[in-house]
């Protein structure tokens, strides 16, 4: 075989990384159907709960005529996909919020801080009774408390020797 024909042929880590591109595209389309499909399927099935009152307004109601928009405001489906959306960036939000409020726990879990549940107690204690709680947990989560240990015992130390005078 010829050098021009041995880069013709495909070696085998090649066709691994085909099938790796193949696999992924694959899965990226199927969760891009399942989730256009859960939002055209929610949109349909919101657009039942409501009623556009309205849609027989005469002309004259408008300055210039009907608005282009109208139809589209007009449509069931529409508000149905507007519910959506907002009903879906209302818990995006609180989510988003958890996830803020769980910074404190999240980081004491991430260090293996032995003040995990410490940190947990007081991040609850935060959300329910008084944010100081919450800040408390925040301050005992990301305090290095090997270096803080450390200091101390130097000002301990450094505090129980004789100070020397210097008499001239």
């Amino acid at each position: 075989m010829s050098s021009n024909n041995a880069a013709l042929v495909p070696t085998e880590g090649s066709g691994n990384k085909l099938q790796r591109i193949v696999k992924n595209t694959l899965l990226f389309l199927f969760k891009a159907i399942i989730a256009i499909g859960t939002l055209v399927g929610a949109s349909l099935l919101l657009s039942k709960l409501g009623k556009i009152h309205g849609k027989d307004l005469p002309e004259e109601y408008f300055s210039n005529g009907y608005p282009t928009i109208l139809k589209l405001l007009d449509s069931e489906i529409f508000m149905g996909f507007v519910f959506f959306v907002t009903v879906a960036i209302l818990i995006y939000t609180v989510y988003l919020f958890w996830q803020l409020h769980e910074v404190a726990v999240h980081k004491a879990a991430e260090m293996s801080s032995a003040h995990t549940q410490i940190v947990f107690a007081l991040s609850l204690c935060g959300l329910f009774i008084d944010k100081t709680w919450w800040v408390l947990a925040i301050i005992i989560a990301f305090a290095r408390w090997d270096v803080l240990a450390a200091e101390m015992s130097n000002i301990i130390r450094n505090g129980r020797k004789p100070a020397k005078s210097t008499e001239e």
